[in-house]
């Protein structure tokens, strides 16, 4: 008889606590996402986007940057992802230390962005490098034999230096992409693209300077990110937040956690990146 009625309340206890959580996840709140160090892959935060973009029980969304940029497609694809996710609830971006580049870059398209008066944000600008190792291979007797289907298909090797067709043939192409920085600023911030070149030179700004020439709406921390949020969702003060973010395999938590290892994928590309 006893184990009956103990059987009984554990069935109780769990009918219970699944209604609550039921309850707790269906709840009205704010999302937070977190887009920190460089942009290399843009899978987990695009992801973190879509989840965000079809929960329901979600009415706004923070995204708190932390970046110095990244690579030029991964940034496209994280701007893209926060477009989509503006056509059907608020986004507040909330800049931390550094949103600068392709981490102003994804903060743009946000209908409200937020930073620290300190805050150092813009570097709005394009660079690819090549490492022109050929005279050290020169001076150490290594000779690099290349075959290649056209006079341009080794352009970013360091067994060569370029030639001034090459430099112009990267240059066009950097202008390309710069232009489509532009672009995706003026269409969502009070700036109209000829001014906005004025500044757009690779240049870095506080937060408060940032302000003043329209490419940050206000002056403020997460807290007030999370609070624009709230209004912006229609939600009341104490509504939760919750931080979206995917698991990470255990391997990798276990070398950051225990070694500060990270495991990055290679640096290769056109960048919207912050020079140091």
């Amino acid at each position: 008889m006893f184990k009956k009625v103990l059987i009984g309340l554990v069935a109780i206890f769990i009918v219970f606590y699944i209604i609550s959580s039921l309850k707790e996840t269906s709840k009205p709140k704010v999302a937070l996402i977190r887009v920190n160090d460089t942009i290399m892959d843009h899978m987990e935060t695009v992801s973190n986007i879509a989840q965000a973009e079809k929960d329901e029980s979600i009415k706004a969304v923070v995204i708190a940057v932390d970046s110095p940029g990244g690579a030029v497609g991964a940034s496209q694809e994280i701007y893209r992802a926060i477009e989509k996710l503006r056509e059907k609830k608020p986004v507040v971006v909330s800049m931390g230390n550094v949103a600068a580049s392709g981490g102003y870059y994804i903060s743009a398209p946000a209908n409200v962005i937020y930073a620290n008066p300190g805050t150092i944000t813009g570097s709005i600008g394009v660079i690819i490098q090549q490492v022109d190792l050929s005279e050290v291979l020169n001076k150490i007797g290594v000779k690099v034999n290349t075959v290649k289907s056209g006079e341009n298909k080794d352009i970013l090797y360091p067994t060569k230096p370029l030639t001034p067709e090459q430099k112009q043939i990267l240059e066009k192409t950097v202008m390309d992409v710069y232009d489509q920085f532009l672009d995706a600023i003026v269409k969502y911030r009070p700036i109209k693209k000829e001014v906005l070149k004025t500044y757009a030179d690779g240049r870095v700004f506080s937060g408060r300077e940032a302000q003043k020439i329209g490419l940050v709406d206000k002056l403020g921390n997460i807290q007030d990110a999370v609070k624009e949020a709230k209004k912006l969702g229609k939600l009341p003060e104490d509504a939760p937040v919750i931080e979206i973010k995917p698991p990470k395999p255990l391997l990798e938590e276990l070398l950051k956690s225990k070694f500060g290892i990270s495991i990055e994928k290679p640096k290769t590309g056109i960048y919207y990146l912050m020079t140091f």
